[in-house]
């Protein structure tokens, strides 16, 4: 019974049963280069990052990574702006089972279809024989990206800042308690004049910030 099932939960002290619940429950909904525009404005803003950072890597955080799609496209795309190592990815998800998938960064074709065939060349790696129908985030991509299974709502501190921080489609499934919450832990991970970007039907209008709107979805720390 759903009673039962809810006592195993509390009961268990390993935390396995409930990260098993957590798995089950978690949508992993996600897709590459999703919200375009987003990954277009980034490109944009980098120059002035850049400069403000050298020789320092560019720190971003994609949270929550789902699968993968995210954090690869955040890579991507700051690889072919002209940063082919200068920046570390933090991608983190509550998620073990989308963790997994995650750092295999292994997707079926159609996943990828989409894409611009230079960019799939450049990035993905075709699978053949037995894995025929699949691709592969190219080794060099996967370097730049560490995956981390992390809890927003209890999060603390990392001991570092994040230049760039997306945290996309994750507080439309939270109340206004836990919004305050996961908003006050990004806005403590974000460097002076850091950028966060949620997504385009998300808003901070409910939450207490002292975050600067710089574009749809997209807040600037002072």
């Amino acid at each position: 019974s759903f009673a039962e099932y809810l006592d195993a939960v509390e009961r268990d002290r390993t935390g396995a049963v409930l990260t098993e619940l957590v798995d089950a429950m978690a949508t992993n909904h996600t897709s590459f280069f999703r919200e375009p525009q987003h990954f277009a404005y980034l490109q944009s803003i980098l120059p002035p990052l850049r400069a403000r950072r050298v020789p320092v890597p560019l720190r971003v955080w994609s949270m929550p990574c789902s699968t993968g799609e995210e954090p690869y496209s955040l890579a991507i795309s700051l690889v072919d702006a002209g940063l082919p190592s200068g920046f570390t990815i933090l991608a983190s998800d509550l998620s073990t089972k989308a963790l997994r998938r995650a750092r295999d960064g292994v997707y079926r074709q159609q996943t990828v279809a989409g894409l611009p065939k230079a960019m799939l060349r450049r990035h993905f790696e075709r699978g053949t024989g037995a894995e025929d129908g699949l691709v592969r985030v190219s080794a060099a991509l996967r370097r730049q990206v560490a995956f981390r299974r992390l809890n927003l709502i209890d999060l603390v501190d990392l001991g570092h800042r994040f230049d760039v921080i997306f945290c996309r489609n994750l507080l439309i499934y939270f109340d206004q308690g836990a919004q305050q919450r996961s908003i006050a832990a990004l806005e403590r991970h974000l460097a002076p004049g850091g950028y966060l970007f949620i997504s385009h039907s998300e808003s901070l209008n409910a939450v207490k910030h002292s975050l600067q709107w710089v574009a749809a979805g997209v807040y600037r720390a002072s």
